[in-house]
């Protein structure tokens, strides 16, 4: 990307200053990834790749061990943003409904009312979604994907934002249902939280020696609006013809290698593309470089991936195929923009 090709992306189509927009968006999600830090010790590149789900329209897994933070990570998000919240605690018992909503018949008005179930809200966080059954799990596959409810016949639009974060622990077998692939594959991105280095875990014992809560001292820094005209600027963020065959190049080479069963699908390339808009975005550029598909190559793409059997054998996992497909795939030169 040449200096010219910068200029020109200074602009955007509607006369609008992208450049101011994309300074605006660095100061809110600054303050947001700093409410998160006050709750979250050591942890930066995670509350980013939140934010990079929160800005793409995707939707975020959190898949780790107990007791690392992924649901206060969800929380202190949820907090820092002035929009409607609802916290779903995913149980072997919990219904359909329970997540959509259900028709419910007024003795009084003589006619049934729809009475909206736990998605719908502008931030859903969904915690062990890995614990309720693979019927209720499949209740989410319309909302994450379509953005819509659809009960009785009738179909309600969910608002945006809309951002769904489910947490999951990957070692507790007995009692859990593990996702089928098509719930995974809604999942703009998977990250693991990791343990805290000692000082993070220092800190964090000092902030709650005093029994407070971290999360009660957290105030709202911004609202539903200003993150929808973000999400709009994320949107104006250039990819090249270039940079758009290269995401193509590596999520089809997932499709062919002998260490995969199953491939990423057509929906991770897009996934793939709207995260590094984000992630080009939250640099303060206005287009996307090939730096930034490997940058979330294993974030996006890792979760969606099965390996076969014998590469499983072989401790070849996902993550180690993946990085030989992002290591053989060509990148491609900068090009000037006609």
């Amino acid at each position: 990307m040449t200096a010219t090709d910068q200029r020109t992306e200074g602009a955007a189509p509607d006369g609008t200053d992208l450049a101011a927009d994309l300074q605006r968006l660095a100061d809110v999600c600054a303050r947001v990834a700093a409410n998160i830090g006050q709750v979250i010790e050591g942890k930066p590149e995670v509350a980013r790749v939140a934010l990079v789900a929160l800005l793409a329209e995707g939707h975020l897994l959190l898949e780790d061990v107990p007791g690392v933070g992924k649901t206060m990570l969800s929380k202190s998000l949820a907090r820092s943003i002035d929009t409607t919240v609802r916290r779903i605690q995913f149980t072997p018992d919990l219904l359909p409904s329970d997540v959509t909503g259900v028709s419910v018949f007024n003795q009084q008005t003589r006619e049934f009312e729809f009475r909206p179930g736990g998605i719908f809200a502008n931030i859903v966080v969904g915690d062990e979604i890995n614990r309720a059954s693979p019927k209720t799990q499949s209740a989410l596959l319309e909302c994450m994907e379509e953005r819509q409810v659809s009960v009785d016949g009738t179909t309600y639009r969910l608002e945006t934002p809309f951002l769904v974060i489910a947490t999951q622990n990957p070692v507790e077998m007995e009692g859990t249902y593990a996702l089928p692939e098509a719930q995974r594959d809604r999942f703009l991105a998977r990250v693991s939280m990791g343990y805290p280095g000692p000082r993070a875990e220092m800190a964090m014992i000092a902030s709650h020696a005093g029994g407070a809560d971290p999360l009660e001292a957290l105030h709202p820094v911004t609202d539903a609006a200003e993150i929808r005209a973000l999400i709009d600027t994320v949107r104006r963020v250039h990819v090249s013809p270039a940079v758009q065959q290269y995401a193509v190049a590596l999520v089809g080479a997932t499709r062919t290698s002998p260490d995969l069963m199953l491939g990423a699908s057509p929906r991770a390339s897009l996934h793939l593309v709207r995260a590094a808009k984000a992630w080009a975005a939250l640099d303060g550029r206005s287009y996307v470089l090939p730096d930034d598909l490997t940058a979330l190559a294993r974030t996006v793409l890792t979760h969606r991936l099965l390996p076969t059997v014998e590469a499983s054998l072989r401790g070849r996992g996902p993550d180690i195929v993946l990085d030989e497909i992002v290591a053989q795939t060509p990148v491609p030169s900068a090009e000037p923009r006609q």
